[in-house]
């Protein structure tokens, strides 16, 4: 199994440290923490002494979500990112995670294309100065500004951006674009989550919807997963899942340790 992680949406109520605890014992190497949660992303800790408590842990801060609407860069939008580029270098994240716009806007063959260039290329020397990664995470929603991964391969790869920018491949949101390339040297990290109703059709398909990952998975975590392993894939697989029947969770630990087994076992029999 690749090493695992948790996105802090997945148990929102707790607390930093608890996160921390939650990670070690189910086996997670990290963690990525949010900025839209309710409670204070640190618990009143700094951001230096919560990077320390984290390498204590041996537990890595991967990301910080999230500058959102990147893609439609202006001075305001640059601050926002350098304000969390700040806090990301101060607690020893590798980097800060990267949302497209997400409202329907700026949809248009070549509009979309120009404006995620422009921002990539402002971003670039930023992400140098405080020694982070970008993490630019497609979203598959149509109403999405970027859906499509190879967009953004395309525009990393002109600006020379490898080493400083890496694709996010999200399970549920790579499902409901339609598939195509994984982009396995691209990516850095992985975000798993299920979809088991089976009334839904994948346009009805939103965040709410999105569990651990079982037998009743509908959009093919596993087979993603083995596609990403078979380029070469090794970071992270991280779980993202904001179904609330899953936040409310009384005893997450086994729940998610239940999940990353059924993983680890039907990628070991793909692999046998």
């Amino acid at each position: 199994m690749l090493p695992t992680a948790l996105n802090h949406v997945t148990a929102p109520g707790l607390s930093f440290v608890d996160l921390l605890s939650l990670a070690k014992s189910t086996g997670c190497s990290g963690i990525e923490l949010r900025t839209d949660l309710p409670t204070p992303m640190f618990d009143g800790l700094t951001a230096e002494v919560a990077g320390r408590r984290a390498e204590d842990a041996n537990v890595e801060i991967l990301t910080i979500a999230e500058v959102k609407a990147f893609n439609d860069w202006s001075d305001e939008k640059a601050e926002e990112a350098d304000r969390l580029m700040q806090i990301a270098a101060a607690c020893g994240s590798k980097g800060v995670t990267l949302i497209p716009r997400n409202d329907g806007l700026g949809l248009g063959n070549g509009e979309r294309q120009a404006n995620l260039r422009i921002a990539l290329r402002e971003l670039m020397p930023m992400l140098e100065a405080h020694d982070l990664m970008g993490f630019v995470e497609p979203l598959g929603f149509e109403h999405c500004s970027l859906q499509y991964k190879s967009e953004a391969v395309e525009i990393i790869e002109a600006l020379r951006a490898e080493n400083r920018i890496k694709l996010v491949h999200d399970t549920f949101h790579h499902f409901l674009a339609g598939g195509g390339p994984v982009f396995p040297d691209h990516t850095a990290i992985v975000h798993v989550s299920g979809v088991t109703d089976a009334g839904l059709a994948a346009r009805e398909m939103e965040d709410h919807h999105r569990v651990l990952v079982d037998g009743q998975d509908r959009i093919g975590n596993v087979a993603q997963i083995e596609h990403l392993i078979a380029g070469n894939f090794s970071g992270a697989v991280s779980i993202e899942a904001f179904a609330p029947e899953v936040q409310k969770i009384t005893d997450p630990r086994s729940e998610i340790r239940r999940s990353f087994g059924f993983i680890s076992s039907r990628l070991a029999e793909m692999a046998a």
